[in-house]
């Protein structure tokens, strides 16, 4: 897990601040406005891709 938040870090997805918790600093994580630009990019991307496989299947219900 924390290779891939370094990575998302790493491209300005997500940011880091530490606060001190019983003695030693937690580290937190946020997503950052371009992060949550593109995860609306991939969400519908995976809307998308979910609606083609469900009238593959023959199930039209939009869950």
């Amino acid at each position: 897990m924390y290779p891939v938040l370094r990575r998302l870090k790493k491209n300005d997805l997500l940011t880091t601040y530490d606060e001190p918790y019983q003695g030693r600093n937690r580290r937190y994580y946020k997503i950052t406005p371009e992060g949550q630009r593109q995860f609306g990019i991939i969400q519908q991307e995976w809307h998308e891709f979910k609606k083609g496989i469900d009238n593959m299947l023959g199930d039209d219900q939009d869950e």
